[in-house]
Protein backbone atom coordinates (compact mmCIF):
# COMPACT_ATOMS: atom_id res chain seq x y z
CA UNK A 1 0.00 0.00 0.00
CA UNK A 2 1.39 3.36 -1.30
CA UNK A 3 2.06 6.45 1.38
CA UNK A 4 -0.81 8.09 0.08
CA UNK A 5 -3.19 5.44 -0.35
CA UNK A 6 -2.70 4.93 3.77
CA UNK A 7 -2.63 8.53 4.65
CA UNK A 8 -6.35 8.59 2.88
CA UNK A 9 -7.46 5.68 4.33
CA UNK A 10 -6.32 6.90 7.98
CA UNK A 11 -8.01 10.18 7.16
CA UNK A 12 -11.40 8.04 6.46
CA UNK A 13 -11.08 6.03 9.70
CA UNK A 14 -10.54 9.57 11.67
CA UNK A 15 -13.09 11.06 9.91
CA UNK A 16 -15.75 8.13 11.02
CA UNK A 17 -14.57 8.36 14.48
CA UNK A 18 -15.41 12.26 14.30
CA UNK A 19 -18.85 11.73 13.02
CA UNK A 20 -19.16 8.70 15.83
CA UNK A 21 -18.18 11.20 18.28
CA UNK A 22 -20.59 13.88 16.96
CA UNK A 23 -23.94 11.56 17.47
CA UNK A 24 -23.70 10.10 13.69
CA UNK A 25 -24.33 6.57 12.59
CA UNK A 26 -22.08 5.19 9.75
CA UNK A 27 -24.60 3.70 7.80
CA UNK A 28 -21.33 2.19 5.21
CA UNK A 29 -17.72 3.02 4.11
CA UNK A 30 -16.53 3.13 0.49
CA UNK A 31 -19.32 2.02 -1.15
CA UNK A 32 -18.84 1.82 -4.46
CA UNK A 33 -20.67 0.91 -7.59
CA UNK A 34 -20.41 1.34 -11.17
CA UNK A 35 -21.10 5.20 -11.28
CA UNK A 36 -18.87 6.42 -8.45
CA UNK A 37 -17.88 5.85 -4.81
CA UNK A 38 -18.95 6.98 -1.16
CA UNK A 39 -16.24 7.62 1.35
CA UNK A 40 -18.40 7.42 4.11
CA UNK A 41 -22.25 7.23 4.62
CA UNK A 42 -23.85 8.74 7.78
CA UNK A 43 -27.00 9.09 9.27
CA UNK A 44 -27.89 11.79 11.60
CA UNK A 45 -31.61 11.24 12.37
CA UNK A 46 -32.45 13.86 9.86
CA UNK A 47 -30.46 13.31 6.97
CA UNK A 48 -28.41 10.75 5.20
CA UNK A 49 -25.34 12.54 4.70
CA UNK A 50 -22.99 11.10 1.74
CA UNK A 51 -19.46 12.15 2.84
CA UNK A 52 -16.38 12.63 0.61
CA UNK A 53 -13.60 12.78 2.79
CA UNK A 54 -10.52 14.29 1.35
CA UNK A 55 -7.04 14.26 3.17
CA UNK A 56 -4.27 16.10 3.06
CA UNK A 57 -0.79 17.69 5.01
CA UNK A 58 -0.82 20.22 6.99
CA UNK A 59 1.42 22.10 4.01
CA UNK A 60 -0.75 21.15 0.70
CA UNK A 61 -0.79 24.16 -1.45
CA UNK A 62 -4.79 24.15 -0.99
CA UNK A 63 -7.95 22.91 1.30
CA UNK A 64 -8.99 19.50 0.80
CA UNK A 65 -12.31 20.40 -0.34
CA UNK A 66 -11.07 22.44 -3.45
CA UNK A 67 -9.74 18.92 -5.19
CA UNK A 68 -13.73 17.98 -5.04
CA UNK A 69 -14.60 19.58 -8.68
CA UNK A 70 -18.04 19.23 -10.11
CA UNK A 71 -17.56 15.57 -11.72
CA UNK A 72 -16.69 14.50 -8.48
CA UNK A 73 -19.76 15.75 -7.10
CA UNK A 74 -22.06 14.19 -9.80
CA UNK A 75 -20.37 10.82 -9.28
CA UNK A 76 -21.26 11.38 -5.07
CA UNK A 77 -24.58 12.26 -6.46
CA UNK A 78 -25.33 8.91 -8.53
CA UNK A 79 -23.55 6.55 -6.32
CA UNK A 80 -26.29 8.00 -3.30
CA UNK A 81 -28.77 7.94 -5.90
CA UNK A 82 -27.89 3.94 -6.06
CA UNK A 83 -27.47 3.82 -2.56
CA UNK A 84 -30.62 5.40 -1.80
CA UNK A 85 -32.72 2.91 -4.12
CA UNK A 86 -30.66 -0.24 -2.76
CA UNK A 87 -31.53 0.72 0.80
CA UNK A 88 -34.93 2.20 0.67
CA UNK A 89 -34.08 5.13 2.92
CA UNK A 90 -36.71 7.86 3.06
CA UNK A 91 -34.43 10.65 4.71
CA UNK A 92 -33.77 13.44 2.94
CA UNK A 93 -30.03 13.04 1.73
CA UNK A 94 -27.09 15.69 2.51
CA UNK A 95 -23.87 16.11 0.19
CA UNK A 96 -20.67 16.84 2.75
CA UNK A 97 -17.00 17.09 2.60
CA UNK A 98 -14.87 16.24 5.57
CA UNK A 99 -11.45 17.91 5.20
CA UNK A 100 -9.01 15.80 7.40
CA UNK A 101 -5.28 17.35 8.01
CA UNK A 102 -2.69 14.94 8.87
CA UNK A 103 -0.02 15.82 10.96
CA UNK A 104 2.90 13.75 13.04
CA UNK A 105 0.30 14.35 16.34
CA UNK A 106 -2.68 12.73 14.14
CA UNK A 107 -5.34 13.90 12.21
CA UNK A 108 -7.88 17.43 12.56
CA UNK A 109 -11.21 17.48 11.05
CA UNK A 110 -13.47 20.19 9.64
CA UNK A 111 -16.60 18.78 8.59
CA UNK A 112 -18.28 21.04 5.94
CA UNK A 113 -22.07 20.29 5.73
CA UNK A 114 -24.40 20.82 2.21
CA UNK A 115 -20.81 21.02 0.54
CA UNK A 116 -22.47 20.74 -2.73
Amino acid sequence: MTERRKRGLYGEMAAARYLRDEGYEILAANYRVRAGEIDLVAGDGAFVCFVEVKTRDPDAFFDPAEAVDAGKAERVRAAAAAFLAATGLSLPARYDIMEVTASPDGYACKYIKNAF
